[in-house]
């Protein structure tokens, strides 16, 4: 089976030709080299290339300098400006661009309003383009039940469970408290879920017994067929190895090959139309 991460980050050490604006928790910098060996090391064949809005914004020109190097091991997805009143013109020419699959919306950057109309610019452009929209939407799920009712031909992809994921030790104490409010969202058809930075929420280490009774939650709710593994390399750092990322969700129990095989690579080709090509 092919496995595909859903979301990892590469970015440079930081330097005057190419600043961070802030911080992302990981190391100094994870390149495009870096981040094939890391992959290479643990079989898995490629990953949806996520450009860090935290140290670039809403520029993703290294992410593309990074699809060049490495043809065929990366999807392409870039934040975008919902405020923008030009954004679905920026959609439209990032979906032009070779190896791009879908856009970012930053839900802290947009107003709380489930019809705002910055985010519906970017879904109406993303949706005539054939791309999903991905949210970062830490505690503003509510909010995500709005928006995908009122876009129903939208497909819609909520990274890193929907849940506040922790960027450096400890785990929070209760979570998955907001899980009741992620569920909500599998009566949306339209609505997928990036099981991604998982590993994060565990308080007691690899192998994370302590999650899978909620993840088990998210599958039988959405289906394995709107669940996407991911990583989320390099926030992750603090808490597991890359291969430990990997590793966690080789060996769960309860998955048939089958749904193993949807959940860590079928469902994001089908979503994203997209597969790695892996040299030799």
């Amino acid at each position: 089976m092919l496995i595909i991460d859903s979301q990892v980050h590469t970015y440079e050490a930081n330097r005057p030709e190419r600043p961070w604006r802030n911080h992302l928790a990981g190391p100094d910098h994870v390149t495009g080299d870096e981040m094939v060996a890391a992959l290479d090391a643990v079989g898995v064949d490629g990953a949806l290339l996520v450009s860090p809005f935290a140290m670039y914004g809403y520029d993703p020109s290294y992410a593309v300098e990074v699809h060049a190097a490495h043809p065929g091991r990366f999807g392409l997805i870039t934040p975008v400006d919902a405020g923008n009143p030009a954004v679905a013109d920026i959609v439209a020419d990032w979906a032009a661009r070779e190896g791009s699959v879908g856009v970012r919306v930053i839900m802290p950057e947009v107003s709380e309003d489930p019809d705002d109309p910055g985010v519906r610019r970017v879904l109406a452009a993303a949706t005539r383009h054939g791309m999903p929209v991905n949210f970062f939407c830490w505690g503003r799920l509510d909010q995500m039940a709005g928006i995908a009712a009122r876009n129903p031909d939208a497909s819609i992809v909520i990274d890193h469970l929907g849940l506040t994921q922790p960027l450096a030790p400890p785990v929070p104490a209760e979570p998955f408290a907001d899980l009741p409010r992620l569920l909500l969202l599998s009566r949306y058809p339209n609505v997928s879920v990036k099981i991604s930075g998982a590993a994060t929420l565990s308080h007691e280490g690899f192998p994370y017994r302590d999650i899978w009774g909620p993840i088990y939650r998210i599958f039988d709710a959405f289906g394995i067929e709107r669940c996407l593994w991911g990583t989320d390399w390099t926030r992750a750092t603090s808490y597991l190895t890359y291969a430990q990322g990997v590793e966690a969700f080789h060996a769960m129990d309860r998955l048939t090959e089958d749904e193993r095989a949807a959940l860590m690579g079928g469902t994001l080709s089908r979503l994203y139309r997209w597969s790695p090509v892996v040299p030799g």
